[in-house]
């Protein structure tokens, strides 16, 4: 390959692209849906997914398996991690409203993950790399707010959004180190195995039984298979040939294709402030990907 960093940023963008289709999809199901369930249920659809992926493979399963067993630590930890992200973002997206709970949630992940990449390797991201996330993150936040009504403060609340982006940017660092050990999509099959059967008795108790219209479920098993299964499973081989830091900041482009679906699909129709926020948080991306590609 003779730019892998660019194939690993292409994977990643495509990957938050499938991402940013999560919140069109869900209008479609019906309102007296728990969100619990809904992710807890794309995670089973997903890890089936990954299985399916697995078996039907040509990669070397016994081989994988017996390089897991030595990191079901990580294995574990991960799947904690993305069960923990899906679970807090729902309730603190309840709690805080729409806009300014998937602020804090979408844009504190880059944030804690160059501060955990500081500290575990001890190598900080560079300047221009914070200088581009900033630009993204206000982008995101002038988008969402420019876009939406109905934000409200909720200290609760905005802890579990905190908890999301914090639960994101771990499952990412464990999830590049798992990738370096097996093959992506053996990685990916345990981690949300283990999600799956965390959030399951999670949505359970949290929430009255689940029960859904045949929309519903086609809806359901949209964001399993593609917004869940095909993103993370691109987003995995991602971090292959890019840095976490680099790798949380482009999935910042998540809520450029929820914008442009919402004014599509939704009928939506946002005002300048939301505008403004596309431009630096295209520019911002741009920065990035722009010293991604020289650093490698």
């Amino acid at each position: 390959m003779k730019n892998p960093s660019l194939a690993g940023t292409a994977m990643a963008l495509a990957a938050a692209a499938l991402w940013g289709t999560t919140g069109t999809a869900q209008t479609f199901a019906s309102s007296q849906t728990s969100p619990y369930w809904i992710g807890a249920l794309r995670l089973l659809i997903a890890s089936l997914f990954f299985l399916g992926v697995v078996l039907l493979g040509r990669s070397d399963k016994s081989s994988g398996l017996s390089q897991l067993r030595s990191a079901w630590r990580w294995v574990l930890l991960a799947g904690l991690c993305m069960a923990a992200y899906n679970l807090s973002f729902f309730a603190g997206v309840r709690a805080t409203g729409v806009a300014s709970g998937t602020a804090v949630a979408i844009g504190s992940g880059p944030i804690w993950a160059g501060l955990l990449q500081s500290l575990i390797s001890r190598r900080p991201p560079r300047p221009f790399w914070w200088l581009g996330t900033a630009l993204a993150i206000v982008g995101v936040g002038l988008m969402l707010l420019g876009s939406s009504a109905g934000a409200r403060f909720d200290a609760l609340g905005l802890g579990l959004c905190l908890t999301a982006g914090l639960s994101y940017a771990s499952y990412t660092i464990l999830s590049k180190h798992l990738v370096g050990i097996t093959t992506p999509e053996m990685a990916t099959c345990s981690v949300f195995t283990v999600a799956a059967l965390i959030a399951l008795p999670v949505a359970a108790l949290a929430s009255d039984s689940f029960s859904a219209t045949p929309v519903t479920w086609a809806m359901v098993g949209y964001l399993g298979l593609a917004a869940t299964g095909m993103s993370y499973l691109l987003f995995s081989h991602a971090l292959r040939h890019i840095s976490v830091a680099t790798g949380v900041t482009l999935t910042l482009a998540e809520p450029v294709t929820a914008f442009v679906l919402a004014i599509i699909v939704v009928g939506e129709r946002p005002g300048p402030l939301a505008f403004g926020g596309l431009a630096l948080v295209l520019a911002g991306l741009l920065v990035v990907v722009g010293l991604e590609n020289r650093r490698r």
